[in-house]
């Protein structure tokens, strides 16, 4: 039987969803190992998260990405972003949905540092906006909400940032 992640719980390394190559130990990846930048800031270095990095502060949700932590946010991809439908990004980025869009990007948040592996102990993961996202393995991949995990576990000094191919919407919000 699965469980529910467990906010709460600190969790001082992550480790790697990619295994070790014969005749090499694993060894789990360190927080510190992001040389210290936040996760906001390690979004943006990946370079394939623009679009997420553009939406945290039109959301106003800059300070939290970049506070103590420890969290794990499921980030959508700049290709991610490129597919919801015609107009709905510029529509979100708009001073008038700053509470829609910052309610969006808080259903890709959870508190804690969880690694990919935590992830199999799952069913469902609370999100920090409140609402739970089902989690589920589908051909060797882990989805939340749908979403595939395309880059597991990139560490950032006060969280985990795992990459994802869409932005899930929470339920009360419309595509």
């Amino acid at each position: 039987m699965n469980t529910p992640n467990t906010p709460n719980t600190p969790q001082n390394t992550v480790s790697s969803n990619v295994a070790p190559k014969a005749g090499q130990a694993a060894t789990p990846v360190v927080a510190s190992a992001a040389q210290g930048k936040n996760l906001l800031d390690t979004a943006v270095a990946k370079g394939s998260f623009g679009t997420f990095a553009k939406a945290v502060e039109q959301a106003g949700l800059t300070d939290t990405l970049r506070g103590i932590g420890p969290f794990t946010v499921f980030a959508p991809t700049d290709a991610a972003f490129a597919k919801l439908p015609a107009g709905k990004l510029n529509t979100l980025m708009k001073p008038e949905s700053k509470a829609e869009l910052a309610s969006i990007l808080k259903y890709h948040v959870l508190a804690g540092r969880k690694s990919v592996a935590d992830m199999s102990k799952w069913e469902a993961a609370k999100t920090v906006n409140g609402q739970s996202a089902p989690i589920k393995m589908t051909e060797g991949k882990f989805s939340i909400d749908g979403a595939r995990i395309t880059e597991g576990d990139i560490a950032s000094s006060n969280g985990v940032i795992h990459g994802i191919d869409q932005v899930i919407l929470p339920k009360t919000v419309n595509a």
